[in-house]
């Protein structure tokens, strides 16, 4: 039998003995133990504002809550379980009772990677672990070869896209149990494929996080953010809860990765920062055995955290999700340039280059849609690996008022070649569940709160879009989808019956092609693949070269401001064509590309 467990100085373990509880809480002067059915048995205070009971008769059939100072009664901050949602009682639970099938997986290497972004609760019908599991047999014929979850940790309501969790240790109940998690992620490792979550330290959603009453030092009141008063990285007990977070999924849950939400959103003095003691923390745990890699979400493009030794092994994260690139694709395809594609539009092509080659487009340049403020850091001589790529995120179609796709907002001709752009380059791609098939639905913000702050959600969400154009009317506000509503999330749920229907079936039949071409002829170089150089030599045309040991991978990429401009002749390569959409005469018309393989040396 293998069994797989984190242990943690904090929340409900199962021990000799009975069951040990254990909280932090400073603030608080008397802590009870709630077992339901059973009187309220008192915690032993301890040194550092810690409390502690162990309980013979407890067991991981147990339900429990904390009473705080006589009145307030909260859910364990640590809980593993909590069936009847973040503001009921916790369950104890056993991480040695599910015997993992997986013991021989030992994870991809990150040259490897093709990322499949999904969203548990509206990928099918059922918005299940369990149902998730009877589609992994089409994300591996797909192409793909790892799984990215959008947050699980427990949330408020039955319905959320995950960054508002205030339980970080509890899969949504909505979901299913942590049982069938682990089943999820077994059923995914028996067919080969990496499983990567979603996790946000940045922040604790708006309902159900009590952490405020008793634990008061867990936020520094003088800073704050979006959601609140931030998270003081400076406590030792705070900076642990987070580590012990991302251990806890990778041990105990078996993840092969961690994608950090927003950490620019973190303020942390101390040296190491969390990111790199979190990164450290891997290295030193799970990372020893196996392949562990950390992504990144960061708006400030801190190239240093992407840094490789002397042997390309990361020295803090393997990967940060590139933004750049996609909004320079965006404004390719789309034209906008609306908020932050404003950064974008005067040479959008130029920056989908310097993005294919060198990661950030914004490498310490001034940013308009910041100010005039400098954002990034130099970026050209990291690896591709460094990066991941996509045309469409979970952020990218969500936060647009109607959630609309790419597909709905571009020419396929113009879908198809930025697509090929993306697929075959060298860093690894990312695609949005249902992107494959160019999807019809569309994939809206939705939550599920109590009334008084479903309003405040829904009138600050117009409020926010009423700054562009579009919505500066109050009646084309009023369109814009309540995130509350039932309907809301329904029309995103991904229907699976479009992929046997045109067009949807050729969309399909197109990606499957691309991966498949990207799995027999360029993972093979992505080991010793080098950053690119990129150069514009005619008006549309794109050129990238990208070293990689003895070979060059070479894309050529034809994509006008105009679309009638007329073909372009390019010099033949001197290696193998192995990817082309040129006309037959060899010129590249607009929106066509050609990748090529040729010997480096020649």
């Amino acid at each position: 039998m293998t069994t797989r467990t984190h242990a943690m100085p904090f929340g409900a373990t199962p021990a000799e003995g009975g069951v040990r509880f254990r909280l932090w809480a400073p603030s608080a002067w008397r802590v009870d133990l709630l077992l339901l059915e059973a009187e309220a048995l008192p915690m032993q205070p301890l040194a550092g504002g810690w409390y502690e009971a162990t309980i013979a008769q407890a067991d991981a059939r147990t339900r429990y809550a904390y009473r705080i100072d006589g009145r307030l009664i909260v859910p364990d901050p640590a809980s593993r379980c909590n069936p009847d949602g973040v503001h009921g009682p916790s369950l104890v639970t056993d991480p040695h009772a599910f015997d993992w099938p997986d013991a021989n997986w030992r994870g991809r290497p990150w040259h490897e990677a093709v990322i499949y972004e999904l969203h548990v609760g509206s990928f099918t019908p059922q918005g299940t672990f369990a149902a998730a599991i009877e589609r992994l047999d089409d994300l591996a014929a797909l192409g793909v070869t790892a799984i990215e979850l959008m947050p699980v940790a427990a949330f408020p309501g039955r319905r959320n896209w995950g960054y508002d969790g205030v339980l970080p240790f509890a899969p949504a109940a909505a979901y299913g149990t942590p049982e069938a998690l682990k089943r999820f992620v077994a059923a995914a490792h028996a067919r080969g494929l990496m499983v990567l979550l979603d996790v946000v330290y940045n922040h604790f959603g708006p309902d159900g996080n009590y952490l405020h009453a008793y634990a008061q030092p867990f936020f520094d009141r003088t800073r704050h953010t979006p959601w609140g008063a931030a998270i003081d990285f400076g406590v030792d007990v705070v900076r642990a809860f987070f580590v012990h977070n991302a251990l806890y999924w990778l041990e105990e849950f078996h993840f092969d990765g961690l994608r950090l939400d927003a950490v620019h959103a973190i303020e942390d003095a101390r040296r190491p920062d969390i990111v790199e003691e979190i990164a450290q923390a891997i290295r030193a745990g799970p990372g020893r055995a196996r392949h562990v890699h950390l992504i990144l979400e960061n708006d400030r493009n801190e190239a240093h955290y992407l840094a490789r030794d002397a042997d390309r092994r990361p020295l803090c994260a393997t990967a940060q999700w590139n933004d750049d690139l996609h909004h320079a694709a965006h404004v390719l395809a789309t034209g906008e340039t609306d908020g932050y594609y404003v950064d974008y539009a005067d040479d959008p092509l130029a920056d989908f280059g310097r993005a294919l080659a060198e990661g950030f487009v914004y490498q310490g340049e001034p940013s308009g849609f910041r100010g005039g403020r400098p954002r990034g850091e130099p970026s050209a001589h990291l690896p591709p690996a460094a990066f991941v790529n996509f045309l469409q995120t979970h952020d990218q179609v969500g936060n647009r008022a109607f959630g609309e796709r790419l597909v709905a907002l571009t020419d396929p001709e113009k879908l198809r070649a930025l697509a090929a752009c993306v697929l075959l380059a060298p860093a690894p791609p990312l695609l949005f569940m249902g992107e494959e098939w160019g999807a019809g639905t569309p994939f809206l913000f939705f939550c599920d709160f109590g009334a008084d702050l479903a309003e405040a959600v829904r009138n600050g969400r117009r409020a926010e879009f009423g700054r562009m154009a579009a919505f500066a009317d109050a009646a084309a506000r009023e369109r814009i989808p309540d995130p509350n509503a039932v309907d809301t999330f329904a029309a995103s749920r991904l229907d699976w019956s479009e992929r046997e229907r045109a067009p949807h079936a050729q969309w399909l039949t197109f990606y499957r092609e691309l991966l498949a071409l990207r799995r027999q002829r360029i993972v093979p170089l992505l080991a010793q693949a080098g950053a690119g150089r990129f150069e514009i030599a005619t008006p549309g045309l794109l050129h990238v070269a990208w070293p990689s040991g003895g070979a060059r991978l070479q894309l050529d990429a034809y994509l006008p401001a105009d679309d009638k401009a007329a073909a372009v002749a390019v010099p033949l390569p001197a290696g193998e064509v192995i990817h082309s959409t040129a006309r037959e005469d060899g010129k590249l018309a607009p929106w066509t590309v050609r990748w090529s393989l040729e010997d480096a040396h020649g």
